[in-house]
């Protein structure tokens, strides 16, 4: 897959609280990391995300008397999943895990310090209208074409993939370069989205550099030479160039 200076590489919420230990710890976190940092260097541009919500936010559960985490409750933009405190702002949760090194990142968005409004996207509030400012900058920056990771697959990456979707910008999430919370059913449900928005899926080795791709081609011949001259389908170099010396004495 060729990738170009008007695509973007969007590292979404790679923070403690949703690695093993944090608050709302998704499976296997971290181990996005190092998918990141292998496809990072192929990206002219890296923007990442931030959950960053004040203390008592509205999405948590202790804002709702006698309501628990992942329970689900009626707000004012629908319905709304409740979870534990997290990412709460100025918190060691909030911060990005720290084996995460992107220094060439040119924009750390900040969602959901709205205390009323969740925010899964990237691009917009858990109401839909409310917009972050990501689509302006990327139109801006005359970025056309957005990639995706982080965490969670089937919540903040997917909701951010969904909305790029929505305003009409190709995406394609690295989905091992992603992990998942599967609540529920969530990852089936937000895959059927996917396959009805448009949202394309890729592995990371689709986007190996160009020359790591050109050595997997050269092994891939001389496997495949190695195996022509065992079967007597081709005579060996060796073989090939003492004929041709020959030849050329006589």
């Amino acid at each position: 897959m060729q990738i170009t200076s008007q695509d973007v590489l969007l590292v979404v919420d790679v923070q403690n609280d949703f690695c093993p230990g944090g608050a709302l710890a998704v499976p296997g976190g971290d181990q996005v990391i190092p998918v990141i940092h292998t496809i990072a260097p192929r990206f002219e541009h890296i923007i990442v995300t931030q959950d960053w919500h004040p203390a008592g936010h509205h999405s948590f559960a202790c804002a709702h008397d006698g309501k628990c985490a992942f329970e689900q409750v009626r707000v004012s933009y629908g319905e709304q999943t409740l979870w534990p405190d997290h990412c709460v702002q100025g918190t060691p949760g909030a911060e990005f895990h720290p084996h995460l090194k992107l220094t060439r990142a040119e924009l750390i968005l900040r969602k959901g310090f709205r205390p009323e409004i969740d925010s899964y996207s990237a691009f917009f509030e858990n109401d839909r209208t409310t917009a972050t400012g990501l689509n302006a900058y990327l139109r801006e920056r005359g970025l056309t074409r957005v990639f995706l990771a982080g965490l969670a697959y089937d919540y903040c990456v997917a909701y951010s993939a969904l909305d790029a979707r929505r305003l009409g910008f190709p995406a394609i999430i690295i989905r091992d370069a992603c992990r998942a919370i599967d609540l529920k059913g969530s990852v089936a449900a937000i895959e059927k989205q996917f396959a009805e928005t448009g949202v394309e899926l890729a592995d990371s080795h689709e986007l190996a550099p160009d020359d790591i791709a050109a050595h997997a081609d050269a092994e891939e011949g001389i496997r495949q030479g190695l195996e022509d001259v065992r079967k007597g389908r081709m005579r060996p170099a060796r073989q090939f160039f003492q004929e041709f010396e020959k030849e050329k004495r006589v």
